[in-house]
């Protein structure tokens, strides 16, 4: 099959390859797929919170396991949708790896202990230009991952537009509202009043303006269009093809997978479940889904395994085989002008199984306990090493703080260099820093 000329835009990476090996024939998403499962940021996902502590149990998911279950259901989607559409998937050129490697990388911005360290970096970098963790991915992709010496992974234009959920900067998305008042000590930090809009850094511009140097004028100034909210930060309103396949990938894998966590630990009753749950989701009068709830419910809870995990898969085809591919009024470029969809009743469906994991699980006071303590731990680290970057912070990172200094950025380095780190690694840390009876100098050495 040709390449069109818009396929080779995007084709492009922002450091030319100056090399080539004898008898390497994969095509730009397999050498991309490859750079991303040999990051160090891509490990680090195996030590990283997904819904529950890592360290409690060995059993439930960590952000990699999230991560692979992301990538099954991404690969199965794009199969259904190249029997289903194969028109509009053969003129997008949809690519299995590519989407592949999407849900691979969506999640490795995302800093230790969950919401709770992106409430304390966002609250802690307030004044320095905020920190979300889709807007660290970014940042990871293109510029930090030693890949290369100054362009991250240095993938190719269309894997990092398809990382890109919300194509705008988080000064101009952040709340119009009054800034709460920062109180007196970091163990009174709310976490509902320093959750970031989710967005990009502004200090990254050129990096977006170089992803989108193929698109037209018209095609830019919509894509980065949002929807304003007035008590709240705003939301951007557009995505690209395979960002959308990705997304919905995302949330089948928390909806569905992450739920199984909960049921097989006895975070959840069965009573709960069906109230929550089954009972709306068969008056939502889904196709087949709605008819057939009540036996997936029972062996969702049920005490043998398979029966379980029976269930588990019923429901991820159910969703998946419901995607669809729909039109985006406004654009000109075909990766632009199409989404993929859930129709409306799975959506809500969906939203249903979802809401019950944050409501039931996430919200739980044990689970918020957890997140409270890793709030406070990435806070206490992100202060200790703001007080005297130039004497705490490991060499390396000390020059790149020196550097980033020369732009008045000294601060998204602390971010970069805290976000990146694991659970364990932060609380190591944390403990031999603060706690008088841990941290002799061979400990420090091994940080």
């Amino acid at each position: 099959m040709a390449t069109s000329k818009w396929e080779l835009a995007l084709h492009e990476r922002r450091l030319p390859r100056s090399e080539t090996r004898d008898g390497d024939h994969r095509n730009p998403y397999q050498r991309d797929k490859a750079r991303v499962l040999h990051s160090a940021a891509f490990r680090r996902l195996q030590a990283k919170t997904q819904v529950l502590g890592v360290g409690l149990s060995d059993f439930y998911r960590t952000r990699l396991t999230h991560s692979l279950e992301a990538a099954q259901i991404g690969t199965g989607i794009t199969a259904q949708l190249w029997v289903k559409f194969p028109d509009i998937t053969s003129r997008l050129a949809l690519d299995p790896t590519l989407i592949e490697t999407l849900c691979l990388a969506h999640d490795i911005g995302h800093p230790p202990f969950g919401h709770g360290g992106e409430i304390a970096l966002n609250y802690m970098m307030h004044q320095y230009g905020g920190f979300e963790g889709n807007g660290q991915t970014f940042r990871i992709i293109t510029q930090l991952e030693p890949y290369t010496a100054e362009h991250g992974m240095n993938l190719c234009r269309r894997s990092v537009l398809g990382l890109v959920k919300y194509p705008n900067f988080i000064d101009a998305l952040h709340s119009k509202g009054p800034t709460p008042e920062r109180p007196l000590s970091l163990r009174q930090v709310k976490a509902h009043d320093w959750h970031p809009p989710k967005g990009l850094f502004r200090c990254d511009e050129p990096l977006f303006d170089w992803l989108l140097a193929p698109f037209s004028n018209e095609d830019k100034d919509a894509f980065m269009q949002f929807t304003a909210k007035p008590n709240g930060h705003s939301k951007t309103r557009f995505k690209s093809f395979d960002c959308s396949i990705m997304e919905l990938s995302d949330d089948i894998a928390y909806g569905i997978h992450d739920l199984e966590d909960a049921i097989v630990m006895d975070m959840v009753s069965k009573h709960h479940f069906v109230e929550d749950v089954t009972t709306p989701l068969k008056a939502l009068d889904v196709p087949w889904l709605s008819d057939n709830i009540e036996a997936l419910t029972n062996k969702l809870f049920s005490a043998a395994h398979h029966e379980r995990k029976n269930a588990i898969g019923a429901l991820v085809n159910s969703f998946i085989t419901a995607i669809e591919i729909k039109g985006v009024d406004g654009f000109s470029h075909p990766l632009l002008a199409f989404n993929a969809v859930m129709p409306q009743l799975f959506a809500e469906a969906l939203e249903l199984f979802k809401r019950f994991v944050f409501n039931k699980v996430i919200r739980r006071p044990d689970v918020q306990l957890l997140e409270y303590k890793g709030q406070l731990v990435v806070m206490e680290l992100f202060e200790a090493f703001a007080s005297d970057p130039d004497r705490l912070l490991p060499e390396n990172t000390q020059e790149r703080w020196r550097k980033a200094c020369e732009d008045d950025n000294g601060m998204r380095v602390l971010a970069d260099y805290i976000s990146g780190m694991t659970d364990e690694f932060a609380s190591r840390l944390y403990s031999n820093i603060f706690s008088p009876k841990q941290g002799g100098i061979q400990d420090s050495l091994h940080m």
